[in-house]
């Protein structure tokens, strides 16, 4: 069974092969599934292991812009929250409640999406909803086929993580003795970061996202800590310098979170609410505060800084505005604007034969940024490993993760082992975090 085959047959049924116009999908085909609900087909007495099902075009011909290599519409996950629109990002059914995971809410997930959906039908923007809306009628037929997409979305998601990450945690090969975990490290990359295998200890979500606490599963020895010594935005930093940004220069110079200055720089609207002091690019609590006096932009604009955030690593990895208009779910002439507000220019590139244009692209992009980030990080990983104190103390090198190094040792000497880290021979760390 391949369920990318089933979901294309929906959603793409009929469809002509971008590539070979002598191909195109059935509108109507049958597959062999495995038997759950243990149907017995006619004819049989008792229930096979497999039944077959036939499976049709559910909604009129969906318009996309993302194809696989062979011709075929992309089901990725990409191509299904194309599909779903912003309501694959703006309404997380699956969210903790005020970031207490043992909150449970007593709406049921049922009843969420229609209290959602009564109120969105009332007065419906189409431009948050992906194309499944129109495919679908549009109307509240629309808006149910986009929430129901953006569900499989989630669904996919945590079934890749189940798949891609816990279950190989579990297995018996990678783990040692007293129940500690080993992966293998690849050094041949071609930007020359580590890379992890059995388990891929990288794949782990980043903190913020870690919307399951999959992160609390590790941890140090008995009477031991951890320390995480995480190079804060390294690539964009370096991608500054090398592309001399005077406007990225200057927003690393001003310090404070960079994302949330992309996103001021980006939209007019929230420069203003900066310079009125609506919101705080930053904020420094003093003894005795608990909260800003007024919210933080990255709390007020989420989705804004998140587009800015994107943005920023689109750049530095050299996505084109096609895919962030996918990324952001606008069109391409808005993604394109967008880009020129922030867009950094060669000099050489504009009077550029197409070849030599490409050349100077693409040595533009990713690998320098990424190939100077693994320098940078080896460097940090060599000084620590060497330093004569830390070894005294009894703390040693465990692992990098992309810009995270990591070390284990005593939880007396904590706290001098977390000074020595954040200043070894003037490597500069960003964030040091402790954790047990």
């Amino acid at each position: 069974m391949n369920v990318m085959t089933q979901l294309r047959q929906l959603f793409f049924g009929g469809i002509q092969n971008r590539r070979n116009i002598d191909e195109s999908l059935p509108n109507e085909k049958e597959f062999k599934v495995p038997n759950v609900d243990k149907v017995i087909e006619e004819g049989k007495k008792a229930p096979t292991k497999f039944h077959k099902i036939q499976l049709h075009r559910i909604c009129d011909p969906i318009d996309t812009e993302i194809y696989t290599a062979s011709g075929w519409p992309s089901v990725s996950g990409d191509a299904l929250k194309a599909l779903a629109g912003k309501v694959s990002a703006d309404i997380d059914i699956f969210d903790e409640v005020d970031g207490n995971a043992e909150e449970v809410p007593e709406t049921s997930i049922d009843e969420a999406l229609a209290t959602n959906n009564e109120a969105l039908s009332q007065n419906p923007e189409v431009s948050v909803y992906g194309s499944a809306y129109q495919a679908f009628g549009g109307g509240q037929k629309g808006i149910e086929a986009c929430h129901a997409i953006a569900a499989l979305c989630e669904v996919c998601s945590i079934d890749s993580l189940i798949s891609n990450f816990i279950l190989p945690l579990q297995g018996h090969d990678v783990s040692g003795e007293n129940g500690r975990i080993h992966c293998s490290l690849n050094i041949n990359t071609e930007t020359g970061r580590l890379s992890a295998r059995r388990p891929n200890l990288q794949n782990q979500p980043a903190l913020e996202k870690d919307r399951y606490k999959i992160r609390q599963a590790f941890v140090a020895a008995e009477g031991n800590s951890l320390i995480v010594a995480d190079y804060w935005q390294l690539e964009l930093r370096i991608l500054a310098h090398l592309a001399n940004c005077k406007s990225m220069l200057a927003a690393f110079r001003a310090g404070g979170d960079f994302h949330s200055r992309t996103a001021m720089n980006m939209y007019p609207h929230i420069r203003e609410a900066v310079e009125k002091g609506q919101v705080l690019l930053e904020w420094h609590p003093q003894p005795g505060e608990d909260k800003p006096p007024v919210p933080l932009l990255k709390d007020a604009f989420g989705s804004e800084r998140r587009k800015a955030k994107m943005l920023n690593f689109s750049i530095a990895y050299g996505k084109t505005t096609i895919g962030l208009s996918r990324d952001w779910k606008v069109s391409v002439k808005e993604a394109k604007e967008t880009v020129e507000r922030r867009a950094c220019w060669f000099p050489s590139v504009k009077n550029a034969t197409g070849s030599v244009k490409g050349h100077i692209e693409r040595a533009a992009t990713n690998t320098p940024v990424q190939g100077s980030a693994a320098d940078v990080a080896m460097c940090a990983m060599l000084e620590k490993s060497k330093n004569a104190r830390l070894k005294e103390l009894g703390w040693k090198l465990l692992l990098q993760v992309h810009d995270e190094v990591i070390l284990e040792g005593p939880e007396e000497s904590e706290k001098e082992a977390m000074a020595i880290v954040s200043d070894t021979k003037g490597i500069e760390i960003f964030a040091v975090n402790s954790g047990r």
